[in-house]
């Protein structure tokens, strides 16, 4: 069973960035998730699937992995650039770039 180690990403909904500083071990699903017949809900017989331990740096999560004998992939976050604006930078005297309304 593989397992993915990475960071998760801002979600679209948050300005900030809270619960993307620890890192994810989660296992991949090793069986197709099947509709129950009955009542129509989505199930899955692995049980491994619902496991999701976090981490506080990367190399915590892989030496766990290694302890452990687990396979795994890991998954590096793609860096953002943090270029914070104020409201005020629009109105800005020495602002580049004309003023068009």
């Amino acid at each position: 069973m593989v397992a993915r180690i990475y960071r998760p990403a801002k979600t679209a909904m948050q300005s900030g960035t809270a619960r993307t500083r620890k890192w994810i071990l989660e296992f991949q699903p090793e069986v197709r998730r099947e509709v129950e017949p009955l009542m129509g809900w989505t199930s899955s017989r692995d049980m491994k699937s619902q496991i999701r331990m976090s981490f506080e740096t990367k190399d915590d999560a892989i030496a766990y992995a290694r302890r452990n004998g687990i396979a795994f992939v890991l998954r590096e976050p793609k860096t953002r650039r943090n270029n914070p604006k104020s409201y005020s930078d629009n109105f800005r005297y020495g602002r580049i770039g004309s003023w068009t309304h």
